[in-house]
Protein backbone atom coordinates (compact mmCIF):
# COMPACT_ATOMS: atom_id res chain seq x y z
CA UNK A 1 0.00 0.00 0.00
CA UNK A 2 1.19 3.48 -0.73
CA UNK A 3 1.80 6.23 1.27
CA UNK A 4 -1.66 8.38 1.03
CA UNK A 5 0.56 11.82 0.91
CA UNK A 6 2.35 10.17 -2.02
CA UNK A 7 -0.28 10.02 -3.79
CA UNK A 8 -1.61 13.10 -3.31
CA UNK A 9 1.67 14.69 -3.80
CA UNK A 10 2.86 12.37 -6.97
CA UNK A 11 -0.71 11.31 -8.34
CA UNK A 12 0.43 11.44 -12.22
CA UNK A 13 3.40 9.44 -11.14
CA UNK A 14 0.81 6.82 -9.56
CA UNK A 15 -1.30 7.24 -12.92
CA UNK A 16 1.28 6.38 -14.83
CA UNK A 17 2.65 3.52 -12.45
CA UNK A 18 -1.13 2.08 -12.84
CA UNK A 19 -0.48 2.42 -16.55
CA UNK A 20 3.14 1.14 -16.55
CA UNK A 21 1.30 -2.27 -15.11
CA UNK A 22 -1.87 -2.20 -17.64
CA UNK A 23 -4.57 -1.25 -14.93
CA UNK A 24 -5.92 1.64 -16.88
CA UNK A 25 -9.66 1.06 -14.70
CA UNK A 26 -7.55 2.15 -11.76
CA UNK A 27 -6.94 5.60 -13.48
CA UNK A 28 -10.14 6.94 -11.80
CA UNK A 29 -9.44 5.69 -8.27
CA UNK A 30 -6.55 8.20 -8.04
CA UNK A 31 -8.49 11.49 -8.71
CA UNK A 32 -11.57 9.84 -6.47
CA UNK A 33 -9.28 8.42 -3.34
CA UNK A 34 -7.82 12.88 -3.25
CA UNK A 35 -10.80 14.02 -3.04
CA UNK A 36 -12.24 11.51 -0.72
CA UNK A 37 -8.97 12.52 1.37
CA UNK A 38 -9.48 16.04 0.95
CA UNK A 39 -12.98 15.71 2.36
CA UNK A 40 -11.65 13.27 5.26
CA UNK A 41 -9.02 16.10 6.14
CA UNK A 42 -11.33 19.13 6.16
CA UNK A 43 -14.42 17.27 8.50
CA UNK A 44 -10.97 16.50 10.58
CA UNK A 45 -10.28 19.66 10.84
CA UNK A 46 -13.76 21.11 11.82
CA UNK A 47 -13.65 18.08 14.47
CA UNK A 48 -10.36 18.95 15.74
CA UNK A 49 -11.69 22.88 16.32
CA UNK A 50 -14.95 21.70 18.02
CA UNK A 51 -13.16 20.12 20.63
CA UNK A 52 -10.71 22.70 20.98
CA UNK A 53 -13.61 24.87 21.43
CA UNK A 54 -15.72 22.71 23.59
CA UNK A 55 -12.36 22.56 26.19
CA UNK A 56 -12.46 26.21 26.01
CA UNK A 57 -16.45 26.79 26.73
CA UNK A 58 -16.19 23.95 29.82
CA UNK A 59 -13.73 26.14 31.46
CA UNK A 60 -15.37 29.73 30.93
CA UNK A 61 -19.22 27.57 32.07
CA UNK A 62 -16.46 26.17 35.23
CA UNK A 63 -15.93 30.37 35.90
CA UNK A 64 -19.47 31.38 35.59
CA UNK A 65 -20.99 28.55 37.68
CA UNK A 66 -18.27 29.79 40.11
CA UNK A 67 -19.45 33.54 40.15
CA UNK A 68 -23.11 32.41 39.84
CA UNK A 69 -23.86 33.56 36.39
CA UNK A 70 -26.29 30.45 35.86
CA UNK A 71 -28.03 31.61 33.00
CA UNK A 72 -25.18 32.57 30.80
CA UNK A 73 -23.48 29.09 32.23
CA UNK A 74 -26.35 27.37 30.44
CA UNK A 75 -26.83 29.30 27.42
CA UNK A 76 -23.15 27.55 26.63
CA UNK A 77 -24.05 24.63 27.37
CA UNK A 78 -26.71 24.72 24.99
CA UNK A 79 -23.96 25.79 22.83
CA UNK A 80 -21.85 23.35 23.58
CA UNK A 81 -24.72 20.40 23.18
CA UNK A 82 -25.05 21.77 19.17
CA UNK A 83 -21.33 21.08 19.17
CA UNK A 84 -21.74 17.65 20.43
CA UNK A 85 -24.07 16.93 17.89
CA UNK A 86 -22.03 18.07 14.84
CA UNK A 87 -19.41 16.85 16.30
CA UNK A 88 -20.76 13.45 16.07
CA UNK A 89 -21.66 13.95 12.79
CA UNK A 90 -18.08 15.18 11.40
CA UNK A 91 -16.89 11.58 13.71
CA UNK A 92 -19.12 9.62 11.50
CA UNK A 93 -18.05 11.25 8.20
CA UNK A 94 -14.90 11.05 9.01
CA UNK A 95 -14.92 7.36 9.99
CA UNK A 96 -16.99 6.52 6.53
CA UNK A 97 -14.11 8.77 4.26
CA UNK A 98 -11.28 6.99 5.85
CA UNK A 99 -12.64 3.44 5.60
CA UNK A 100 -13.59 4.40 1.66
CA UNK A 101 -9.65 5.69 1.29
CA UNK A 102 -8.54 2.92 2.85
CA UNK A 103 -10.34 0.45 0.70
CA UNK A 104 -8.95 2.49 -2.92
CA UNK A 105 -5.79 2.97 -1.43
CA UNK A 106 -5.56 -1.14 -0.97
CA UNK A 107 -6.18 -1.95 -4.69
CA UNK A 108 -3.56 0.84 -5.84
CA UNK A 109 -0.76 -0.99 -6.73
CA UNK A 110 2.75 0.03 -5.76
CA UNK A 111 5.43 2.00 -7.58
CA UNK A 112 7.05 -0.32 -9.50
CA UNK A 113 11.24 -0.47 -9.83
CA UNK A 114 12.65 1.27 -12.90
CA UNK A 115 14.23 -1.41 -13.57
CA UNK A 116 11.74 -3.23 -14.45
CA UNK A 117 10.77 -3.91 -17.68
CA UNK A 118 6.82 -2.96 -19.05
CA UNK A 119 4.68 -5.69 -20.34
CA UNK A 120 1.05 -6.72 -20.76
CA UNK A 121 1.77 -10.34 -18.82
CA UNK A 122 4.25 -13.59 -17.83
CA UNK A 123 4.75 -13.77 -21.71
CA UNK A 124 6.84 -10.41 -22.12
CA UNK A 125 9.22 -11.53 -18.91
CA UNK A 126 12.93 -10.76 -19.98
CA UNK A 127 15.63 -14.08 -19.33
CA UNK A 128 18.19 -12.62 -17.16
CA UNK A 129 20.58 -15.21 -16.82
CA UNK A 130 21.18 -19.12 -17.15
CA UNK A 131 23.21 -21.22 -15.04
CA UNK A 132 24.60 -24.73 -15.85
CA UNK A 133 24.39 -26.22 -19.69
CA UNK A 134 20.93 -27.78 -20.20
CA UNK A 135 20.92 -31.26 -21.34
CA UNK A 136 18.47 -32.84 -23.81
CA UNK A 137 19.42 -37.15 -23.53
CA UNK A 138 19.33 -39.29 -25.96
CA UNK A 139 16.58 -41.33 -24.58
CA UNK A 140 12.84 -40.28 -24.15
CA UNK A 141 12.37 -38.73 -20.89
CA UNK A 142 8.63 -40.13 -19.60
CA UNK A 143 6.02 -37.59 -18.32
CA UNK A 144 6.78 -37.14 -14.45
CA UNK A 145 4.23 -39.03 -13.11
CA UNK A 146 5.31 -42.25 -15.16
CA UNK A 147 8.71 -41.74 -13.43
CA UNK A 148 6.96 -41.67 -9.96
CA UNK A 149 4.92 -45.01 -10.59
CA UNK A 150 7.99 -46.93 -12.22
CA UNK A 151 9.35 -46.74 -8.69
CA UNK A 152 5.74 -46.97 -7.27
CA UNK A 153 6.12 -43.75 -5.59
CA UNK A 154 3.08 -42.28 -7.04
CA UNK A 155 -0.64 -42.76 -6.06
CA UNK A 156 -3.19 -40.42 -7.71
CA UNK A 157 -6.33 -42.58 -7.96
CA UNK A 158 -6.25 -43.16 -4.32
CA UNK A 159 -5.88 -39.74 -3.71
CA UNK A 160 -8.58 -38.37 -6.20
CA UNK A 161 -10.90 -40.96 -4.47
CA UNK A 162 -9.84 -39.23 -1.18
CA UNK A 163 -9.90 -35.53 -1.62
CA UNK A 164 -10.56 -35.24 -5.63
CA UNK A 165 -8.16 -33.65 -8.22
CA UNK A 166 -5.16 -31.80 -7.18
CA UNK A 167 -3.98 -34.39 -4.40
CA UNK A 168 -1.71 -37.16 -4.50
CA UNK A 169 0.03 -40.10 -2.35
CA UNK A 170 3.51 -39.97 -2.41
CA UNK A 171 4.73 -43.41 -1.32
CA UNK A 172 8.41 -45.35 -0.28
CA UNK A 173 11.67 -43.73 -2.12
CA UNK A 174 9.72 -40.75 -4.11
CA UNK A 175 8.45 -39.98 -0.60
CA UNK A 176 11.58 -39.97 0.98
CA UNK A 177 13.40 -37.84 -1.65
CA UNK A 178 10.69 -35.47 -1.38
CA UNK A 179 11.54 -35.34 2.22
CA UNK A 180 15.16 -35.17 2.17
CA UNK A 181 14.94 -32.24 -0.26
CA UNK A 182 12.93 -29.95 2.25
CA UNK A 183 15.52 -30.95 4.80
CA UNK A 184 18.47 -30.28 2.17
CA UNK A 185 17.08 -27.24 1.74
CA UNK A 186 16.32 -26.10 5.76
CA UNK A 187 19.84 -27.09 6.16
CA UNK A 188 21.45 -25.14 3.41
CA UNK A 189 19.50 -21.88 4.46
CA UNK A 190 20.59 -22.59 7.50
CA UNK A 191 24.47 -22.61 6.38
CA UNK A 192 23.44 -19.07 5.12
CA UNK A 193 22.63 -17.42 8.53
CA UNK A 194 18.94 -17.45 8.32
CA UNK A 195 17.23 -19.04 11.35
CA UNK A 196 14.75 -21.55 10.75
CA UNK A 197 11.30 -21.44 11.56
CA UNK A 198 8.06 -23.70 11.99
CA UNK A 199 5.18 -20.74 11.85
CA UNK A 200 1.69 -21.37 12.02
CA UNK A 201 -0.30 -23.12 9.04
CA UNK A 202 -3.40 -20.80 9.97
CA UNK A 203 -3.56 -17.17 9.31
CA UNK A 204 -6.27 -14.09 10.28
CA UNK A 205 -7.89 -12.46 7.70
CA UNK A 206 -5.90 -9.16 8.91
CA UNK A 207 -2.88 -10.89 7.97
CA UNK A 208 -4.18 -12.31 4.63
CA UNK A 209 -4.79 -8.72 4.00
CA UNK A 210 -1.91 -7.04 5.07
CA UNK A 211 0.31 -9.69 2.65
CA UNK A 212 -1.77 -9.75 -0.50
CA UNK A 213 -3.68 -7.92 -2.45
CA UNK A 214 -7.57 -8.63 -2.61
CA UNK A 215 -7.33 -10.70 -6.10
CA UNK A 216 -4.48 -12.70 -5.24
CA UNK A 217 -6.92 -13.62 -1.63
CA UNK A 218 -9.75 -14.71 -3.72
CA UNK A 219 -7.83 -16.84 -6.27
CA UNK A 220 -5.40 -18.78 -3.52
CA UNK A 221 -6.56 -18.34 0.24
CA UNK A 222 -8.92 -20.94 1.83
CA UNK A 223 -10.90 -19.91 4.27
CA UNK A 224 -12.09 -22.27 7.27
CA UNK A 225 -15.62 -21.99 7.78
CA UNK A 226 -16.92 -19.74 10.37
CA UNK A 227 -13.57 -18.85 11.97
CA UNK A 228 -11.14 -16.01 11.34
CA UNK A 229 -8.84 -18.23 9.60
CA UNK A 230 -7.07 -18.83 6.37
CA UNK A 231 -5.22 -21.88 5.37
CA UNK A 232 -1.49 -20.20 4.16
CA UNK A 233 -1.06 -20.57 0.60
CA UNK A 234 2.72 -20.04 1.10
CA UNK A 235 4.56 -19.73 4.96
CA UNK A 236 6.35 -16.58 3.81
CA UNK A 237 2.79 -14.58 4.94
CA UNK A 238 2.63 -16.56 8.25
CA UNK A 239 6.09 -15.43 8.92
CA UNK A 240 5.96 -11.75 7.59
CA UNK A 241 3.02 -11.69 9.63
CA UNK A 242 4.83 -12.57 13.02
CA UNK A 243 6.04 -8.75 12.55
CA UNK A 244 2.04 -7.35 12.76
CA UNK A 245 1.85 -4.00 14.52
CA UNK A 246 5.59 -4.35 15.96
CA UNK A 247 8.45 -1.24 16.11
CA UNK A 248 12.02 -2.94 15.87
CA UNK A 249 14.74 -1.95 17.08
CA UNK A 250 17.54 -0.41 13.66
CA UNK A 251 20.27 -2.20 15.19
CA UNK A 252 18.62 -5.60 15.18
CA UNK A 253 17.65 -5.24 11.24
CA UNK A 254 17.64 -7.35 8.99
CA UNK A 255 15.81 -10.38 10.66
CA UNK A 256 16.33 -13.49 8.18
CA UNK A 257 14.54 -16.39 8.76
CA UNK A 258 13.70 -19.54 6.64
CA UNK A 259 10.73 -21.77 7.46
CA UNK A 260 9.35 -25.23 6.43
CA UNK A 261 5.15 -25.32 5.58
CA UNK A 262 2.35 -27.21 4.29
CA UNK A 263 1.03 -24.77 2.02
CA UNK A 264 -2.92 -24.61 0.70
CA UNK A 265 -4.27 -23.01 -2.70
CA UNK A 266 -7.50 -23.04 -4.48
CA UNK A 267 -5.70 -22.39 -7.80
CA UNK A 268 -8.59 -20.18 -8.68
CA UNK A 269 -8.44 -19.45 -12.51
CA UNK A 270 -5.60 -21.27 -13.76
CA UNK A 271 -5.71 -23.69 -16.62
CA UNK A 272 -7.29 -27.03 -14.93
CA UNK A 273 -5.73 -29.26 -12.44
CA UNK A 274 -3.65 -31.85 -13.93
CA UNK A 275 -4.93 -35.41 -13.06
CA UNK A 276 -1.90 -37.20 -14.53
CA UNK A 277 0.55 -34.84 -13.00
CA UNK A 278 1.89 -33.41 -9.77
CA UNK A 279 3.02 -29.88 -11.02
CA UNK A 280 -0.24 -27.50 -10.67
CA UNK A 281 -1.65 -28.98 -7.03
CA UNK A 282 -3.85 -27.65 -4.08
CA UNK A 283 -1.48 -29.07 -1.36
CA UNK A 284 2.57 -28.83 -1.31
CA UNK A 285 5.39 -28.27 0.86
CA UNK A 286 7.79 -25.59 0.73
CA UNK A 287 10.91 -24.14 1.87
CA UNK A 288 11.08 -20.26 2.15
CA UNK A 289 12.95 -17.68 3.04
CA UNK A 290 12.02 -14.00 4.11
CA UNK A 291 14.07 -10.50 5.07
CA UNK A 292 12.74 -7.74 7.29
CA UNK A 293 15.40 -4.85 6.63
CA UNK A 294 16.19 -1.46 6.33
CA UNK A 295 14.88 0.45 2.66
CA UNK A 296 18.72 1.07 1.48
CA UNK A 297 19.44 -2.42 2.36
CA UNK A 298 16.55 -3.92 0.06
CA UNK A 299 18.24 -4.26 -2.99
CA UNK A 300 21.55 -5.92 -1.89
CA UNK A 301 19.06 -8.76 -0.16
CA UNK A 302 16.59 -9.00 -2.94
CA UNK A 303 20.03 -10.18 -5.17
CA UNK A 304 21.00 -12.41 -2.34
CA UNK A 305 17.73 -14.26 -1.99
CA UNK A 306 16.96 -15.29 -5.59
CA UNK A 307 20.96 -15.99 -6.06
CA UNK A 308 20.37 -18.69 -3.07
CA UNK A 309 17.74 -20.81 -5.37
CA UNK A 310 20.11 -20.51 -7.68
CA UNK A 311 22.64 -22.10 -5.99
CA UNK A 312 20.44 -24.62 -4.30
CA UNK A 313 19.24 -26.13 -7.42
CA UNK A 314 22.57 -26.12 -8.52
CA UNK A 315 24.15 -28.03 -5.71
CA UNK A 316 21.69 -30.55 -7.40
CA UNK A 317 23.04 -30.27 -10.81
CA UNK A 318 19.98 -28.99 -12.27
CA UNK A 319 20.60 -26.09 -15.05
CA UNK A 320 18.09 -23.00 -14.23
CA UNK A 321 17.67 -19.69 -15.53
CA UNK A 322 16.35 -16.10 -13.88
CA UNK A 323 13.55 -14.51 -15.13
CA UNK A 324 12.58 -10.73 -14.55
CA UNK A 325 9.18 -10.45 -14.58
CA UNK A 326 7.83 -7.34 -16.33
CA UNK A 327 5.16 -4.99 -14.74
CA UNK A 328 2.41 -7.04 -16.23
CA UNK A 329 3.00 -9.93 -14.70
CA UNK A 330 3.89 -8.44 -11.08
CA UNK A 331 1.57 -8.39 -8.38
CA UNK A 332 0.41 -5.26 -7.10
CA UNK A 333 2.52 -5.27 -3.61
CA UNK A 334 5.47 -5.90 -5.54
CA UNK A 335 8.33 -3.70 -6.55
CA UNK A 336 10.16 -6.05 -8.19
CA UNK A 337 10.54 -9.95 -8.99
CA UNK A 338 12.68 -12.96 -10.28
CA UNK A 339 11.30 -15.91 -11.01
CA UNK A 340 14.12 -19.10 -11.00
CA UNK A 341 13.13 -21.63 -13.71
CA UNK A 342 14.29 -25.30 -14.21
CA UNK A 343 15.18 -27.15 -17.03
CA UNK A 344 12.91 -30.17 -18.37
CA UNK A 345 14.78 -32.79 -20.54
CA UNK A 346 11.62 -33.89 -21.27
CA UNK A 347 9.84 -30.67 -22.71
CA UNK A 348 13.04 -29.12 -23.71
CA UNK A 349 12.50 -25.94 -22.31
CA UNK A 350 12.23 -24.31 -18.35
CA UNK A 351 9.71 -24.36 -16.04
CA UNK A 352 8.94 -22.00 -12.96
CA UNK A 353 10.25 -23.35 -9.33
CA UNK A 354 10.62 -20.28 -7.57
CA UNK A 355 9.78 -16.60 -7.13
CA UNK A 356 11.98 -13.75 -5.21
CA UNK A 357 10.14 -10.47 -4.51
CA UNK A 358 11.13 -7.31 -3.10
CA UNK A 359 8.50 -5.35 -1.66
CA UNK A 360 9.16 -2.32 -0.41
CA UNK A 361 7.13 -0.84 2.79
CA UNK A 362 3.82 -1.90 0.42
CA UNK A 363 3.27 -5.07 3.56
CA UNK A 364 5.22 -2.94 6.67
CA UNK A 365 2.57 0.03 5.75
CA UNK A 366 -0.58 -2.46 6.00
CA UNK A 367 0.96 -4.36 8.99
CA UNK A 368 2.15 -1.72 10.98
CA UNK A 369 5.39 -2.84 11.20
CA UNK A 370 7.69 -0.31 12.07
CA UNK A 371 11.64 0.38 12.92
CA UNK A 372 12.87 2.89 15.14
CA UNK A 373 16.55 4.29 14.74
CA UNK A 374 18.67 7.29 15.14
CA UNK A 375 16.16 9.57 12.59
CA UNK A 376 12.79 7.90 13.97
CA UNK A 377 10.49 5.74 12.73
CA UNK A 378 9.91 4.46 9.16
CA UNK A 379 8.61 1.71 7.90
CA UNK A 380 10.56 -1.80 7.05
CA UNK A 381 10.89 -3.04 3.84
CA UNK A 382 10.02 -6.87 3.42
CA UNK A 383 11.24 -9.55 0.69
CA UNK A 384 10.54 -12.95 0.14
CA UNK A 385 11.67 -16.45 -1.99
CA UNK A 386 11.18 -19.95 -2.89
CA UNK A 387 14.11 -21.90 -1.42
CA UNK A 388 12.52 -25.36 -3.11
CA UNK A 389 8.94 -26.21 -3.18
CA UNK A 390 8.46 -30.00 -3.83
CA UNK A 391 6.97 -31.76 -5.64
CA UNK A 392 7.37 -29.52 -8.44
CA UNK A 393 11.13 -29.35 -7.58
CA UNK A 394 10.55 -33.59 -7.58
CA UNK A 395 9.92 -33.07 -11.21
CA UNK A 396 12.69 -31.30 -12.22
CA UNK A 397 14.95 -33.50 -9.99
CA UNK A 398 13.77 -36.85 -11.64
CA UNK A 399 13.77 -35.38 -15.45
CA UNK A 400 17.42 -34.02 -15.06
CA UNK A 401 18.57 -37.25 -12.99
CA UNK A 402 17.05 -39.97 -14.78
CA UNK A 403 19.15 -42.40 -16.78
CA UNK A 404 18.85 -44.08 -19.82
CA UNK A 405 18.31 -47.51 -17.47
CA UNK A 406 15.57 -46.01 -15.69
CA UNK A 407 17.42 -45.69 -12.37
CA UNK A 408 17.91 -41.70 -10.71
CA UNK A 409 21.02 -40.69 -10.06
CA UNK A 410 21.14 -39.18 -6.38
CA UNK A 411 23.72 -36.21 -5.81
CA UNK A 412 26.37 -35.96 -3.53
CA UNK A 413 24.97 -33.27 -1.70
CA UNK A 414 22.00 -34.99 -1.22
CA UNK A 415 23.00 -38.74 -0.47
CA UNK A 416 23.10 -37.72 3.65
CA UNK A 417 19.83 -37.16 3.37
CA UNK A 418 18.74 -40.80 1.37
CA UNK A 419 20.50 -42.78 4.16
CA UNK A 420 23.34 -43.05 1.55
CA UNK A 421 21.97 -43.89 -1.03
CA UNK A 422 23.30 -42.99 -4.71
CA UNK A 423 20.80 -43.74 -6.62
CA UNK A 424 16.93 -44.80 -6.80
CA UNK A 425 16.16 -47.95 -8.80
Amino acid sequence: MLDLKFVRENPEVVKQNIKNKFQDHKLPLVDEVIELDEKSRKAQQEADALRANRKKISKEIGALMGQGKKEEAEALKEQVNKDADRLAELEAQESELQEKVKKIMMVIPNIIDPSVPIGKDDSENVEIQKYGEPVVPDFEVPYHAEIMEKFNGLDLDSARKVAGNGFYYLMGDIARLHSAIISYARDFMINKGFTYCVPPFMIRSDVVTGVMSFDEMDAMMYKIEGEDLYLIGTSEHSMIGKYIDTILKEETLPHTLTSYSPCFRKEKGAHGIEERGVYRIHQFEKQEMIVVCKPEESKMWFDKLWQNTVDLFRSLDIPVRTLECCSGDLADLKVKSIDVEAWSPRQKKYFEVGSCSNLGDAQARRLKIRVVGENGKYFAHTLNNTVVAPPRMLIAFLENNLREDGTVAIPKALQPYMGGMTEIK
